[in-house]
């Protein structure tokens, strides 16, 4: 079950994504991006009428054979959650007949609703509507990358910074580097080939031009070099620590719990807590054992203290 949206939070929701796309694809002219919320159609839907008109379409034989809802029959599936491929189907129809929309596109997880949209409008004498998936990027255990899903990146830098962002595809399998590269980026295909074919400890090299080229599409040329900085001068001791990501506390002797909360490296003591009894958090390199350390003076060199969780996540700590 998707977490239920106040009528604010999504037409907030709409405003953010719409941001994001910008840097993607242009809203302006005569031939600019139209960006639509389906709560302006669905929300004034009468059940009766749409279950009459559009459900009536729909065989419940054939949607249990879909493989999201095969899926959760074991599990256990509500009557809400069937309807997805209905609402979905609805909005491809409502945008078909609106604006001309004859294409729907989405990662392969959607093929189910998107064929559903299709079959809808072929149902009412079209055939002219198509459906188009692409393939899913990945966790490395496997599982889609969504909002939803441990794990996921965003693309908002309040949720993610431009350097865990760049950190993040730093620090990719090397087994992952040439997909990634492929479904990601525009270096030639022929560098690609070049980059993915290093081993050990030259694959970094390829690791760094790949989290490069992907924050500058997502979060400008400017973040792509302020990011790359931060990581070389934690890594290599070249490069400007000023843009690592930074917390500033409000009293010097801090806890290294509230300092973990804090930087939002764990949500909760109970998780921060874990986290030190399981050796995971160092402080300016130095492993902390004791879940009742407190910062100090002596913890702070040019006014700054260096937290890090395991090898990949950093931050910066000052003090007012």
């Amino acid at each position: 079950m998707r977490k239920m949206l106040s009528r604010e939070e999504l037409d907030h929701n709409v405003e953010c994504i719409k941001k994001q796309i910008e840097k993607f694809v242009s809203f302006e002219g005569k031939n600019g991006a139209i960006i639509v919320n389906n709560a302006d159609w669905l929300l004034d839907l009468k059940f009766v009428d749409f279950v009459r008109e559009i459900g009536s379409l729909f065989s419940v034989n054939r949607m249990l054979s879909a493989e999201c809802y095969k899926q959760r029959m074991e599990t256990g599936l509500t009557f809400f959650e069937m309807s997805y491929m209905l609402m979905q189907s609805y909005d491809f129809l409502y945008l078909y007949n609106k604006y001309g929309c004859k294409l729907q596109m989405g990662g392969n997880d959607q093929w189910s609703n998107i064929i559903g949209g299709v079959e809808l409008i072929r149902k009412i004498g079209k055939d002219d509507s198509f459906g188009l998936t692409f393939k899913l990027l990945t966790t490395k255990e496997g599982k889609k990358m969504g909002k939803t899903e441990k794990g996921a990146l965003w693309l908002d830098t309040n949720k993610t910074s431009p350097y865990e962002f760049y950190q993040y595809w730093r620090n990719v399998e090397d087994g992952s580097v040439e997909n990634v590269f492929n479904m990601l980026t525009f270096v030639p295909m022929e560098k690609i080939k070049e980059f993915s074919s290093y081993k050990d400890e030259k694959i970094n090299e390829a690791k760094k031009i790949l989290a490069y080229e992907i924050t500058k599409l997502v979060h400008g040329e400017e973040e792509a070099k302020k990011a790359e900085e931060a990581s070389n001068a934690l890594f290599s001791g070249q490069g400007n620590l000023d843009n690592m990501p930074c917390v500033t506390l409000d009293n010097l002797n801090t806890s290294i719990l509230d300092a973990i909360i804090l930087t939002g490296i764990a949500p909760s003591k109970g998780q921060a807590r874990t986290l030190v009894n399981q050796g995971g958090i160092s402080l300016n390199d130095e492993k902390i054992t004791d879940v009742n350390y407190s910062l100090s003076e002596k913890d702070f060199t040019d006014g700054y203290a260096i937290l890090k969780k395991g090898k990949k996540i950093f931050y910066k700590l000052k003090t007012k």
